[in-house]
């Protein structure tokens, strides 16, 4: 098996020396190549190189920001049967996509998982989601919730760690300091059915939950999953009592009664749609926006779709 180990030398949770021991331990399986990303972006470039090269599987050691661009590589000249098989090595501060996948965070035991799997050819399809020309693999966002990790971007570019609580500090910065941000500035538009507008911000999911906190799930969509379409949550109005309430609700994760299920967020200023397949969002003016916890600019309108058995996840 031909593979590509895609290394962010800046994942947070592995040293040099771990790298060491895991390309030692992917080439007693594999005949293994290593590439380090040296900007942004640069992963991308890696995967869809290593896809034209025949590569039958990549490997992303790093965060979902690495995984995400990894996969816009993998899937950038299209879907098909000789797209590389995914593998995700835990690096990150958060690590959403793996740990949906049932992964574990340790990079030693992430690591151990991929090989059992190899050995056993062991692997699974999933669904992704797509918005406008890019892919992603849990989870975008549009209005404060990106506005609110450009603002994470920005202190982290200034030396601060991404932690929960300063992303904790970032929601209230931009909802305090930010009027925009919460002005009902969306629409939401799906064919076949009524405009949905006066919309603050949108939360889309391609599999539950939305992120973590610590080890805590915060689950905005309970019922997203990979082999389904793409649910939505949308907050119409962020006055500060239905705002308190949506977060309370957000960080409590009240379940089902009789089931390990959480209800997510409800009430008259809460939108929920469960499996779509396609919708766009739009906005009167432009407006933040990320896929996978990655910051992507502004944008008057995005066009989000459905990615069924869109990759082979090696898990």
């Amino acid at each position: 098996m031909r593979a590509l180990l895609v290394c962010n030398p800046k994942a947070t949770t592995t040293s040099e020396r771990a790298r060491d021991v895991l390309v030692r331990a992917l080439r007693s399986e594999t005949e293994l190549d290593v590439e380090y990303t040296r900007r942004r972006g640069h992963a991308i470039t890696l995967a869809r190189e290593a896809r034209k090269g025949g590569a039958d599987m990549v490997v992303a050691l790093g965060g979902d920001g690495t995984v995400n661009e990894v996969v816009n590589g993998l899937l950038h000249d299209g879907t098909g049967p000789d797209v590389p098989a995914l593998a995700v090595v835990s690096g990150g501060s958060t690590n959403v996509f793996a740990r949906a996948l049932g992964l574990p965070t340790d990079w030693a035991e992430g690591t151990s998982v991929i090989l059992e799997a190899i050995r056993a050819g062991r692997s699974r399809q999933i669904g992704l989601g797509r918005a406008d020309d890019r892919y992603f693999t849990f989870c975008a966002g549009y209005g404060l919730d990106a506005e609110v990790i450009q603002r994470v971007e920005r202190a982290r570019l200034r030396g601060r760690k991404a932690t929960p609580l300063l992303y904790l500090q970032s929601i209230a910065g931009n909802y305090v300091f930010d009027r925009d941000s919460r002005q009902p500035r969306i629409s939401l538009d799906q064919p076949g059915a009524d405009l949905e507008d006066h919309i603050s911000m949108a939360i889309v999911q391609n599999t539950a939950p939305w992120t973590y906190i610590g080890e805590r799930a915060i689950d905005a969509n309970p019922e997203a999953h990979f082999d389904l379409g793409l649910d939505v949550m949308a907050l119409r109005d962020m006055n500060v009592p239905s705002t308190v309430r949506t977060m309370t609700q957000l960080l409590m994760g009240r379940k089902e009664k009789g089931s390990d299920t959480p209800v997510g967020p409800h009430g008259k200023h809460v939108l929920r749609l469960h499996d779509l397949s396609e919708f766009t969002l739009s906005a009167n003016s432009r407006i933040g926006f990320h896929v996978d916890g990655d910051f992507l600019g502004e944008r008057d309108k995005v066009r989000f779709t459905a990615v069924s058995d869109a990759i082979r996840v090696v898990c």
